[in-house]
């Protein structure tokens, strides 16, 4: 069941101190009255992504914890959490799926000085959206660029392009790129054509040969491009970044996931991402400090994934097999040797 929390329209304060309802603040209304934003001591405010209580006691005297709240308009105000109550919030149409979250776009990093290649990422990914086993939408690859540098892990979801080559050969639109950023496939409109997969470079797509088996959770929901159920045969999938997560203000499965803290996601547009520790840095700081690239970005697919350089790694070197073992020994053997000339 997909919720939200809303403000009592009684109690939301002002900038200068003065109390209005919802009817009395600017272009608001039930759907995205108010969404909860991150404020931490030296951090940057990411809007709706990483909920979490800005102090740890009542200062307001209404019996709650002060919190910051953003109205859809761009503007914040301060709320007790005393006024707030949980409701079911149903999920949103075709069209506003199609169209994505306003004012919003998406962006994720993937540090891979952090990443150890424990695929925790990819399990959370798979329990999330009841992937097949025979099937994974974020995949970890052991790297190695060359003989002379050692392994590194490399996640690698779908890059969500902002130049989708993927768009442009659907006969039938069933995939489309949002404003906010993401890439989603509608599989009420795919004819499995799979025109699609030929056309990704990243080859991030998957085909349903066979039946999926809906899992009995997911049985009744309202069919949604921003969710994906239920599943049908005949029809291409793929990673979507959790966009039903976004709009509740939560983290995608994967970065939530990653016990390593490697994967960041956030807001371009507020220039700022969050891994799943809860700490949020500032994104263009972050790629400019650590030579932040694009995966194959000479293609002009202009991915909204972007990588940090395996540089000064935060856990041990990947484990090596008995072959690159062997041709490490010989390595430094010979290199001694030249050393003890």
């Amino acid at each position: 069941m997909w919720r939200k929390y809303t403000v009592h329209p009684k109690f939301i304060t002002m900038e200068n101190g003065s109390e209005k309802t919802q009817d009395e603040i600017p272009n608001s209304n039930r759907r995205n009255f108010l969404k909860i934003g991150l404020l931490t001591s030296g951090a940057v405010a990411v809007g709706s992504l990483g909920i979490q209580k800005l102090f740890s006691k009542d200062e307001t005297g209404k019996g709650g914890v002060k919190t910051i709240v953003h109205t859809n308009d761009g503007k914040v105000y301060e709320a007790n959490t005393a006024h707030m109550k949980e409701c079911e919030v149903t999920p949103v149409s075709n069209e506003e799926a199609r169209r994505g979250i306003p004012g919003k776009k998406f962006v994720m990093v993937i540090d891979e000085a952090k990443c150890d290649g424990c695929k925790k990422c990819t399990e959370a990914c798979q329990s999330m959206h009841y992937i097949p086993s025979d099937r994974e939408w974020i995949k970890v690859f052991k790297m190695q660029d060359s003989e002379s540098t050692q392994p590194y892990f490399f996640p690698k979801p779908c890059f969500h392009c902002d130049n989708p080559p993927c768009t442009k050969v659907c006969p039938v639109n069933a995939t489309f790129k949002r404003q906010d950023g993401i890439v989603l496939v509608d599989n009420e409109r795919c004819i499995g054509c799979r025109s699609c997969m030929a056309a990704c470079p990243y080859s991030t797509r998957f085909f349903n040969w066979t039946r999926p088996e809906n899992p009995p959770a997911m049985a009744g929901i309202t069919y949604s491009p921003e969710q994906g159920f239920p599943r049908k045969v005949g029809t291409v999938e793929k990673c979507d970044f959790c966009p039903h997560m976004a709009r509740e203000g939560k983290l995608p499965a994967c970065v939530s996931g990653c016990p390593m803290n490697a994967i960041y996601f956030g807001d371009q547009n507020e220039d700022a991402v969050t891994n799943s520790s809860g700490v949020t840095v500032r994104l263009s700081q972050l790629l400019e400090d650590n030579a932040g690239y694009r995966h194959l970005e000479e293609l002009g697919t202009e991915p909204r994934v972007y990588y940090l350089p395996a540089k000064n790694r935060k856990y041990p070197k990947p484990e090596m097999n008995g072959k690159e073992e062997k041709h490490a020994e010989k390595k430094a053997s010979t290199e001694m040797s030249g050393m003890n000339m």
